[in-house]
């Protein structure tokens, strides 16, 4: 038994078949398998002789099985079955290393060991790896597929159905996608497995109740090292819990615990020792395919590493290449030459086989160069066509005859160039290629028309929005009895302009007439839709519109001139003008008038609206009908409908009370200008404060102090009516005046006192002209002061 860091390894059948009991037992000691229960797992590989097995044992568990060394030769490097524990692997992972098969070491007689020790790993591990090279993949005499044959049979005769994951490695993978690989490797397998014969037991058992077939693909461990170590440390990962639920080993449905695993080996293999039966194909034919292999295997790392092929695959991908047919089917012919002279003495079958599969491998490598040729054809096609088209169109080529023409010119070319670009051994179609231009350049025509339509709309479209939308909206504004007839003219001449612009352009695009009048018809929804959008805008803002117009009106005369409320206006009359016009602007944006139907609109808002006597009898009588109790109009379809009957009246009643107060507003004006025109008393008034004052006034004429005192407390009194502005704070009524009065009462005394004595301190006049000057001043103030409530009260009344 051998011992490593991490690793411990036994030989658990050696090359006469003798089950190694002693030292599976020590084995299972030292590694402490009893101690794990069920949870532990068994890998097996299985595959040719010198395929790298026990090399890629070591590199994806961590063993110490022994490799071949490649510079003594290729020869048998692993006699037997060995057994050792994984490193670093959890739950504790078994791995088993078969004998390979068709080693000449054994010779042709003496192949029952092989097909044993394939059975015995079958039937104990839960992961078996099956490797084979990715140029067997698809060959009858490969891929151990007369061993599986007899696997499969013999298994099911003598042990219980047991889910196996069989994980095939394909090894020294070439460029061809794994995608591509495995579909015909689980077809040959199925292949397989519907040509065993099989018990009454499993006539109709699917390969899927005995395996889980999986597939990986690994890089060449010689020539690309570094990736196959790479993508070996991937597949580790797989390995890791591979017992869980959805883990990489199969059904774990009779598995025996740990500490019986070397007695039940040892059963085993003595059932599978007593079986006489088993047979392989002849050792000529196996020799025959290993040696045709080989040979073609060489052929084909000498052409990957031939200096022509690699040239002209550096050339293909840097560009196009001229005569790059003849130049690789020159290439191609020496390689399948060479193969034949040295396999010119093996067996025909065989020999074929391979010159097939060394030609097929050979084309399977070359094939992405000559796509990459192909794709520089088709990309050069596509931006001739491009710079060819745009160009005609620049210079005012039509737009059908311009593609037709340079479709037909790149086609042909392509054509010509495919030609010189196909291999004489390889029978590849372009007609997707082909396809694949004639999409590209019909999508590119179809961008750029659908590129030009699209500015010819939107020009046009823009053309349109211009001219309708401003005025429409000026139109709509200053609302009339012609307001829509013009609307409808302004429309109907620029839409007939714009479809005649329109059809015109669309006359070198060779278009349907369906799809023709198709855009005509949408240019002329999208006119009639600019009129639409612009009135429900308007019809939106109707209520700021109606109260614009009702104080223009009602605040300016004929003349456009402001209004001065002095009372001999008619007021009444005024507001009914006003609330008319208002009213005529809500009749004409109520609904679109694009059409010739008459409509009865107005009469009917003006009867419900501005009737008083009808308005005054509907208060009275509930009972009686309201024409505006709808949400439609009469004879006006929904989709012509801006305002309903419901909305105007609800509009109406806004409007009435948002403008109510202006209305007020000019009563109290004139009312006020009535009071302030007669200041003085009735005569009878005056006549009584005559009599009664006779006997106070003639005490002021006795007393003159009096009269000092009178005129300076009128003084006052005079300079607080100014200052407060009494007249025009008891305008809004007596409660309103008092309260402001009561409030500006106080402040205002303290700056009347506070001027006093400012003037009080003031250093006297220096001569006589200073003081007459300072008199006028003051008379020219005190003028002044007297008017201001007058002009107050007239910016009030304004």
């Amino acid at each position: 038994m051998d011992k490593s860091e991490g690793c411990c390894s036994v030989q658990l059948i050696d090359g006469d078949g003798i089950f190694n009991v002693s030292g599976i037992d020590h084995f299972i000691k030292e590694v402490k398998l009893g101690e794990c229960g069920l949870s532990y797992a068994v890998v097996s590989i299985m595959g040719p002789q010198s395929s790298g097995k026990s090399t890629l044992l070591n590199h994806l568990f961590g063993t110490n099985f022994m490799e071949m060394d490649a510079f003594k030769g290729r020869s048998q490097t692993t006699k037997g079955i060995w057994l050792a524990r994984c490193a670093g692997i959890e739950p504790c992972t078994l791995v088993m290393d078969l004998e390979g098969t068709d080693g000449r070491e054994r010779g042709e007689d003496d192949t029952a060991f092989e097909k044993q020790s394939a059975l015995f790993a079958l039937a104990i591990s839960d992961i078996v790896l099956i490797n084979m090279w990715c140029h067997d993949i698809g060959r009858e005499q490969a891929a151990n597929k007369p061993l599986l044959k007899t696997v499969f049979q013999v298994m099911m005769r003598l042990f219980s159905p047991r889910k196996t994951t069989m994980l095939f490695v394909i090894r020294d993978k070439t460029r061809t996608p794994l995608e591509n690989l495995e579909p015909v490797l689980r077809e040959d397998i199925q292949k397989i497995w519907d040509s065993v014969p099989k018990p009454e037991a499993h006539k109709e058992t699917p390969l899927s109740d005995f395996f889980n077939v999986e597939v990986v693909a690994l890089s060449s461990y010689e020539e690309k090292e570094e990736q196959f170590k790479e993508q070996v440390a991937s597949l580790r990962q797989r390995f890791m819990h591979s017992i869980a639920p959805g883990g990489l080993a199969g059904d774990r449905r009779g598995v025996i615990p740990a500490s019986g695993f070397a007695f039940s080996a040892d059963q085993i293999w003595r059932v599978i020792k007593e079986n006489k039966d088993l047979d392989l194909p002849a050792h000529k034919v196996m020799v025959a395919t290993v040696r045709c292999e080989e040979i073609a295997n060489e052929k084909f790392s000498h052409f990957i590493t031939n200096e022509d092929w690699r040239q002209l695959d550096e050339e293909v991908q840097a560009g196009p290449v001229s005569g790059f047919g003849k130049r690789l089917t020159s290439i191609i012919k020496s390689c399948l030459s060479e193969y034949d002279g040295e396999a010119t003495f093996f067996d025909e079958g065989v020999r074929s086989s391979k010159r097939h599969q060394l030609e097929e491998k050979l084309l399977q490598l070359v094939n992405p160069a000559f796509q990459d040729v192909l794709g520089h054809i088709r990309w050069g096609m596509l931006e001739k066509f491009k710079a060819s088209f745009d160009k005609a169109l620049e210079i005012g080529e039509g737009f059908s005859s311009a593609s037709s023409a340079w479709f037909k010119s790149c086609m042909t070319q392509f054509d010509e160039e495919c030609a010189g670009a196909i291999i004489e051994q390889a029978n590849w179609d372009t007609t997707k290629v082909r396809d694949k231009l004639v999409r590209d350049i019909e999508a590119h025509i179809s961008s750029v028309r659908t590129s030009k339509l699209s500015e010819l709309t939107s020009q046009y479209e823009s053309k349109l929005h211009e001219a309708l939308s401003e005025p429409v909206e000026a139109l709509l504004e200053g609302a009339s009895d012609e307001t829509w007839t013009t609307v409808k003219k302004l429309h109907r001449r620029e839409t007939e302009s714009a479809v005649s612009g329109l059809s015109s352009a669309l006359a070198g695009f060779d278009m349907e007439e369906e799809i023709r009048d198709k855009m005509v018809k949408s240019l002329q929804d999208y006119s009639r839709g600019v009129i639409e959008s612009k009135a429900k805008e308007e019809a939106g803002r109707v209520l700021m519109r109606m109260k614009e117009r009702f104080a223009t009106i009602f605040s300016h005369d004929s003349d456009s001139m402001p209004r001065v409320w002095t009372g001999k206006e008619d007021l009444r009359a005024i507001t009914k003008s006003a609330r008319s016009a208002s009213l005529k602007l809500l009749s004409v944006m109520a609904v679109i008038r694009l059409g010739d139907e008459p409509d009865n609109i107005e009469k009917t808002l003006t009867v419900a609206l501005l009737d008083s006597t009808k308005n005054e009898t509907s208060k009275k009588s509930i009972t009686t009908s309201d024409p505006l109790a709808s949400s439609t109009w009469d004879e006006v379809p929904s989709s012509r409908t801006l305002i309903t009957p419901v909305q105007c009246k609800s509009i109406w009643r806004q409007f009435k009370t948002e403008t109510e107060y202006t209305v007020t507003q000019a009563i109290s004006a004139q009312e006020a200008n009535r009071r302030g025109g007669n200041w003085l008393p009735p005569p009878w008034a005056i006549l009584a404060l005559i009599v009664l004052g006779f006997n106070e006034f003639m005490a002021l004429l006795r007393n003159p102090l009096y009269l000092g005192v009178i005129f300076v407390g009128f003084l006052l009194v005079k300079a607080l009516w100014t200052q407060l502005d009494i007249p025009g704070e008891f305008r809004n009524g007596a409660l309103p005046g008092l309260i402001s009065i009561s409030a500006k009462f106080v402040p205002t005394v303290m700056n009347l006192l506070k001027k006093l004595a400012a003037e009080g301190q003031a250093p006297p006049a220096a001569n006589p002209e200073n003081r007459r000057s300072s008199t006028n001043n003051t008379s020219s103030n005190a003028s002044s002061s007297e008017n201001l409530p007058e002009h107050k009260s007239a910016s009030k009344t304004d």
